[in-house]
C-alpha cells in the first residue's frame, strides 16, 4: 500500500501513546462505537431470546451508593436481573437500552466459559505446560501450566500498563505493554514501517526466564486470554467462533454480541466484546445458572464455576485481599464475575440466579483506578445481596 495515503486518524496514535479514539476526551464515545472503529469485527445474534420482564425493585434504587455512582459523570447504564425479570435499569441522559458499549475485559469470561467445557470433557488438562499443546509458544508460557494463564498466575515480560509506549518495538526481552497487545487486537495501527501482527503471534513472542509467578498476587496479562483460546481450538478441532456463537444462542441475547477480530480472523477474546447493558445482564445469567443456556443445553461447566468460587486461584491485588482470580473470572465470596478497562463490571450470583452488569467509562488518562472499581463491586454486592 502506498506510503502517500494518510494512516487513519480513529487508530493512529497520539503523544499520551493512545490511539485516538480512547484518549479521555474521545473514549466515552468511543466504546460505544468500538464496533466500527476497530479494524475488524465479528457480529453474532441469538436464534432465541430470553425475555426479561420488567419488573423493577425500588429497594435497590434506593441504596446510596448505588445513586452515588450512578450519578456521576463516568456513568452510563446499569442492569439488574433475578431469573427472567429485569429489576433495576437506570441510564445516563447519553446513553440507553438499545445502545451497544463496550464490555473489555469482561470479554474474557468467555474463555472461561470455553475452556472449562473442554476441561470437563476431557480435552484439557489445566495441570499440564502449555508447551503441551502449543509447542510453537515463546518461552513467555512454554513453562507455565494452563491452570497458571487461567488464574493470571504466570510471569512473563509483558505488562498490563495502558500507556506504555508502543513505539520503538522493545528488544527482546524487554518489558512489552499493552500498548503493543492493541496493535494485535486491531484497536490501533502499527507504528509505521512496522508489519501488523496478530494476537497469537504477539503472545508467542513474549519471553520468561522463569514463568513462576513469586509475588503472591494476581499478574494480569490479557494476553493470557488469547493463549487460551488458542488452546481451545487446538484440541478441539473447532474455530472460535462456534464456540461465541453456542454462547450467543445460550445466553439468548436479544441483540448482537460485537467482538474484534484480529489480522488472522481470529476473535479477541482478552477484551474485544460489545453488547447492549440488558444483554450483558443476559449473559450474566448464563453465568449464575452455571454455564445452562436457555434451551438447557450445557455452555460451560457447573464445576468449573463451583471450582471458581473455592478460594483457590491467585489472590487479587494484596495477599491478604478477599478477591480471587480464578479460571479467568473475579471471585469473592457467593459472586463471580469479571472488571472491563475503564470501568465495566458484571456480576453473578448463582446461588440466587441474579446477575449485574455496569457500564461507565472514566476519562482520566490511564482509564483505570482500583479503588473506582471497589466501589463498583461494593455497590454490585449490595444490589445482589438485595436481588
Amino acid at each position: 500500500m502506498s506510503s502517500d495515503f494518510p494512516r487513519n486518524p480513529d487508530l493512529s496514535v497520539d503523544h499520551r501513546n493512545l490511539a485516538a479514539w480512547n484518549t479521555p476526551e474521545r473514549r466515552r464515545d468511543g466504546f460505544r462505537r468500538l464496533p466500527v472503529l476497530h479494524r475488524r469485527g465479528l457480529t453474532l445474534r441469538a436464534g432465541r431470546v430470553l425475555p426479561l420482564a420488567v419488573d423493577i425493585d425500588r429497594h435497590i434504587g434506593d441504596l446510596p451508593a448505588l445513586r452515588r455512582l450512578t450519578g456521576a459523570a463516568a456513568f452510563c447504564g446499569m442492569t439488574v436481573a433475578r431469573g427472567d425479570r429485569l429489576v433495576f435499569e437506570r441510564y445516563a441522559p447519553d446513553f440507553g437500552p438499545d445502545m451497544v458499549h463496550a464490555i473489555q475485559s469482561i470479554t474474557k469470561t468467555t474463555s472461561h466459559l470455553i475452556v472449562g467445557r473442554l476441561i470437563e470433557d476431557g480435552l484439557i488438562d489445566p495441570t499440564l505446560p502449555i508447551a503441551h499443546y502449543l509447542p510453537e509458544i515463546g518461552s513467555g508460557y512454554a513453562g507455565a501450566t494452563v491452570q497458571q494463564a487461567l488464574d493470571m498466575d504466570l510471569s512473563n515480560n509483558f505488562e498490563e500498563d495502558y500507556v506504555a509506549p508502543y513505539a520503538p518495538a522493545p528488544a527482546p526481552g524487554e518489558p512489552v505493554g499493552y500498548g503493543r497487545e492493541e496493535i494485535a487486537m486491531g484497536w490501533r495501527l502499527p507504528p509505521p514501517g512496522e508489519a501488523e501482527f496478530g494476537v497469537r503471534d504477539f503472545a508467542a513472542r513474549l519471553t520468561s526466564e522463569n514463568t513462576a509467578n513469586t509475588s503472591g498476587v494476581t499478574q494480569y496479562k490479557s494476553a493470557n486470554t488469547d493463549v487460551l483460546g488458542w488452546i481451545a481450538e487446538s484440541v478441539s478441532g473447532r474455530p472460535l467462533t462456534a464456540f461465541l456463537d453456542a454462547i450467543v444462542n445460550g445466553a439468548g441475547l436479544a441483540g448482537a454480541f460485537h467482538v474484534s477480530l484480529d489480522c488472522e480472523m481470529v476473535p479477541v477474546l482478552s477484551g474485544g466484546g460489545a453488547m447492549t447493558a440488558r444483554d450483558l445482564a443476559r449473559y450474566g445469567l448464563l453465568l449464575a445458572r452455571k454455564g445452562r443456556g436457555i434451551d438447557g443445553r450445557t455452555i460451560g461447566s457447573a464445576a468449573f464455576i463451583e471450582d471458581s468460587m473455592s478460594g483457590a486461584g491467585s489472590r487479587y491485588q494484596r495477599p491478604d485481599g478477599p478477591l480471587r482470580y480464578r479460571n479467568q473470572l473475579f471471585a469473592g465470596g457467593p459472586w463471580i464475575g469479571h472488571a472491563g478497562y475503564a470501568g465495566q463490571f458484571l456480576m453473578a450470583r448463582p446461588d440466587k440466579q441474579a446477575a449485574a452488569a455496569f457500564f461507565s467509562v472514566l476519562e482520566d488518562e490511564g482509564g483505570h483506578s482500583d479503588d473506582y472499581f471497589g466501589e463498583i463491586i461494593a455497590m454490585l454486592e449490595e444490589v445482589l445481596e438485595l436481588s
